[in-house]
């Protein structure tokens, strides 16, 4: 479901595989990141391009997912416009940094969101 790359100054990116994030995977979902997280990181990039569905178990696994990272933001690129709906109608775009690619991302020093914790 996850894949992992870790660039220099401690920037670690996941890439989700997964089309949906919803009840139904949202536990394998925490369980991925949790292990891909294991180790302390700078920032944590979640790139959602293969995004294409996220209900309120996703978006609670994501928050969860913020949460783990101990005050370290977990910002998120490529949303798909279904995913950026949901992120925007709950105003969660105003916790998690969104960018909309991963070069954005990583060219942002200072992401912008808030802490959930």
């Amino acid at each position: 479901m996850m894949q992992t790359t870790t660039h220099q100054d401690g920037i670690l990116v996941l890439t989700l595989s997964a089309t949906r994030i919803d009840a139904a995977s949202a536990i394998h979902f925490k369980d991925d990141f949790r292990n891909a997280t294991a180790a302390p990181a700078k920032r944590v990039i979640m790139d959602l391009a293969s995004v294409t569905f996220m209900d309120s178990s996703g978006l609670g696994a994501m928050v969860a997912a913020l949460k783990s990272l101990d005050g370290c933001k977990l910002e998120l690129c490529n949303l798909t416009a279904a995913v950026d709906k949901v992120f925007r109608l709950t105003r969660m775009d105003k916790v998690f940094p969104v960018h909309a690619s991963i070069k954005d991302a990583l060219a942002q020093n200072n992401p912008k969101g808030v802490d959930a914790a």
